[in-house]
């Protein structure tokens, strides 16, 4: 398999963990969308990472798509069998990539010029950002779909979510309003898997 990713996008990362943490074997095409070079067109028309070329030759996207064939493929289960259980797997899922949506939405919106910039756009995404947050938490706390005994694909994109606010909003300091997440996450995010995908200069 092949995976095209950009080493910054925490989509690319999430299946770049998932395919470590079910122990598949992949080769890594680095390819950064928005340069005039890039290929990833060729394989998302949508031009986003992750995009996922199978053994057969058929191309995978966006993330969770990928994440639901990878599950096909054997190793780890990171989605349990029963659909009852599999839903709340699933909802923290989105819960998790919405989060990554909005900080990537206000990062792009903060990096325009000044004069160009939507405060309110800005405002909303963080705000989605903190309620996403809380109920990322009281979900931990109930056990809903986070924090189980081993990571699914619920629990790796919340710790991709979690490590991309640290890796572009460090001013957020979340971890001091969230300890419960905190302390969870430290232990996610030093897992091998999370230690060798972390983008370059986080």
């Amino acid at each position: 398999m092949k995976l095209i990713a950009s080493l910054t996008s925490p989509y690319a990362r999430k299946i770049r963990v998932a395919l470590a943490e079910k122990g598949l074997p992949f080769t890594l095409e680095v390819d950064i969308p928005w340069l005039a070079e890039t290929r990833v067109p060729d394989y998302n028309p949508l031009g986003k990472v992750p995009a996922l070329v199978a053994d057969d030759g058929e191309v995978w996207y966006d993330s969770p798509v990928i994440a639901e064939y990878l599950e096909s493929l054997g190793g780890l289960a990171l989605l349990p069998a029963e659909r009852s259980a599999a839903l709340p797997v699933r909802q923290t899922e989105a819960l998790a990539d919405g989060i990554t949506d909005a900080a990537v939405t206000a990062f792009l919106e903060m990096n325009r010029p000044a004069e160009q910039q939507s405060s309110a756009t800005i405002e909303r995404q963080i705000t989605k950002i903190h309620r996403g947050l809380a109920t990322l938490e009281a979900r931990l706390v109930a056990r809903k779909g986070l924090g189980g005994t081993s990571p699914g694909i619920g629990d790796i994109a919340a710790a991709c979510a979690l490590g991309y606010l640290d890796f572009r909003f460090a001013q957020l300091v979340w971890r001091s309003t969230h300890p419960t997440l905190a302390a969870w996450a430290a232990d996610m995010l030093a897992r091998p898997s999370f230690v060798a995908s972390a983008p370059p200069s986080a």
